[in-house]
């Protein structure tokens, strides 16, 4: 094993380099696994529940799933529930609208039902439970339609899905969506393949290893790199690209300059810093990543976090449960850029 510090790099092939974070510590057997997530199909649920029994339906779901339910009406339609003066004529009004019934029509049309992507998520969950036994890991699954409010919302023991913000970039009600608001980078990010992995990334930097507070800048970074090396642990066959949410071009792009990248971060002195502005450039969703070439994706801070974790654990054998206590500096004291 060869270590390096912050300024002295090693250049290895690219084989290597896009095989990277495939170890074994990604092989887990879930077969004899007990937890069971359960699925809510929300939309649908709602929509095929004649208007005479909406108000005992949602009262029910109530019961059940609050957060999600407030988060649903309250939030997302902003009708207000069946028992408030106000929702006959918000949900009239709603329910009645042309882009909503084609929105909700194509939602049915692309996840008739959403059982396999419960069981990729749910087997992902049990993985992360094999890795992290301590670990909180959601009850319940809900599928909705949140008007484009938000692609995940996580509870305390939920998770809602926002099927429309998956329906795919060439659909006509994402194309259709105001310019001005959803530019076209947030339109094409609107894959549906990149859906068990929002969820399974929102629940972990959520509940289990929360994004950066009062961190450095570096910190921030290897602070999501580990939330990104427990979701591939939990999504062990996900593609790379996917699991960094860049298509292919823009994974291969980030790759191609992930030397350049770091090289500039550290000429700007920008490593140890605590810098809100500069966390938000590197780490945000934006059309590039603020600070640096606009040909190439958003959010490289993320793909550089995640390298790091990665070129720790090519080096030394350590469990999930040990990468989360690591401080940031142990981890890029052994950073080696591959190439």
């Amino acid at each position: 094993m060869r270590k390096t510090g912050l300024h002295s790099l090693l250049f290895v092939s690219g084989l290597l380099l896009l095989q990277s974070c495939s170890d074994d510590l990604l092989e887990v057997d879930i077969s004899g696994s007990t937890y069971q997530l359960e699925s809510i199909q929300l939309d649908s649920t709602i929509k095929h529940t004649p208007e005479e029994r909406l108000d005992s339906k949602v009262s029910e779901l109530s019961q059940k799933i609050p957060e999600i339910i407030d988060y649903q009406f309250y939030y997302c339609y902003k009708t207000g529930l069946p028992k408030d003066s106000v929702f006959q004529v918000n949900w009239a009004d709603l329910t009645h609208n042309p882009y909503y019934k084609r929105l909700s029509e194509r939602i049915d049309e692309k996840f008739p039902t959403p059982a396999d992507s419960k069981k990729i998520i749910e087997d992902g969950f049990k993985r992360i439970h094999i890795h992290l036994p301590e670990a909180k890991l959601p009850k319940t699954v809900v599928f909705m339609n949140s008007f484009f409010s938000s692609s995940m919302y996580c509870t305390k023991n939920e998770i809602g899905v926002g099927l429309e913000r998956y329906l795919g970039s060439n659909t006509d009600v994402i194309k259709e969506l105001p310019p001005d608001v959803f530019y076209e980078w947030i339109k094409e990010a609107m894959e549906p393949e990149y859906l068990e992995r929002d969820a399974l990334c929102a629940w972990i930097m959520t509940h289990i290893c929360e994004p950066g507070k009062d961190m450095n800048n570096m910190e921030a970074m290897i602070q999501w790199g580990k939330i990104l090396y427990l979701t591939k642990a939990a999504l062990p066959q996900l593609e790379e690209h996917i699991l960094l949410r860049y298509n292919a071009a823009d994974y291969q792009w980030a790759l191609d300059h992930e030397r350049s990248f770091w090289e500039s971060i550290v000429k700007q002195n920008k490593l140890f810093i605590k810098s809100e502005t500069d966390q938000a450039a590197f780490l945000q969703e934006a059309p590039f990543t603020s600070g640096f070439d606009q040909k190439g994706p958003d959010r490289l801070g993320q793909f550089l976090g995640y390298r790091i974790v990665c070129s720790y654990l090519e080096q030394y054998d350590v469990t999930l449960q040990e990468l989360l206590k690591k401080p940031y500096n142990e981890l890029l004291s052994e950073y080696e850029i591959e190439d």
